[in-house]
C-alpha cells in the first residue's frame, strides 16, 4: 500500500511540476502571424550565387514546419531578412601523404524577424553560423559537386535553426 501511495503522489507531482512550468509546445510566436515572406538574402561575402541556396533553405524549412505560410511580401504578416557576411571554405584533413582529404565549410549570417502588422523587430540574431565537413573527391569537378552539396547541408541547418528562433522559441 506504501509503494502505490509513494507511486500516485510522485505521479502527481511530476504532472504538477510539468503543468506548472510554463512549458508550451506553442512556442511565443505571436498569433496574429500567420504568414511570412523570405526575400533573398543579401550576399556580402565572395561567393556568387550563395545567397540562393541559403534562401532556398530557410524557406524549406519554414515550409516543412508549417506553423507559417511563406508568401510574397505584399501579402505576409512577417518577414525574414537575412544577409550572408562570411563563406568560408577550409582545408580540413590530409592524408598520411599530405594530400587534401576535407574541406570544411562555415557560413555565417545576420537575420532579422519583424512583425509587420505591428512594425515590431522580433528579434535579431548577427554571426549566426553553420559549419558543414566534405569530402575531396578524386577530380576537381567531384569536389565542386560536393561543396555544392555542403552548401546545400549548411542551408538546411541555418533554416532550422532560423525557424526554430521565429517558431519555436521557448
Amino acid at each position: 500500500m506504501s509503494r502505490l501511495v509513494t507511486r500516485a503522489l510522485l505521479a502527481i507531482l511530476v504532472l504538477w511540476s510539468v503543468a506548472g512550468c510554463g512549458y508550451t509546445l506553442q512556442g511565443d510566436l505571436p498569433s496574429h502571424l500567420k504568414t511570412v515572406s523570405v526575400p533573398v538574402f543579401k550576399n556580402r561575402s565572395n561567393e556568387a550565387g550563395a545567397e540562393s541556396t541559403i534562401t532556398a533553405g530557410v524557406i524549406n524549412a519554414f515550409t516543412t514546419n508549417g506553423r507559417l505560410r511563406v508568401v510574397p511580401l505584399d501579402q505576409a504578416d512577417s518577414v525574414l531578412e537575412g544577409e550572408i557576411t562570411a563563406y568560408n571554405v577550409q582545408s580540413l584533413t590530409y592524408d598520411s601523404k599530405l594530400n587534401l582529404r576535407s574541406y570544411q565549410l562555415t557560413v555565417s549570417m545576420d537575420v532579422r524577424f519583424r512583425d509587420l502588422k505591428r512594425s515590431e523587430l522580433l528579434w535579431q540574431q548577427n554571426g549566426l553560423t553553420e559549419q558543414v565537413a566534405f569530402d575531396v573527391a578524386g577530380q576537381v569537378s567531384d569536389t565542386i559537386s560536393r561543396e555544392e552539396g555542403a552548401v546545400k547541408q549548411a542551408a538546411l541547418e541555418i533554416g532550422r535553426k532560423v525557424v526554430g528562433h521565429a517558431v519555436d522559441r521557448f
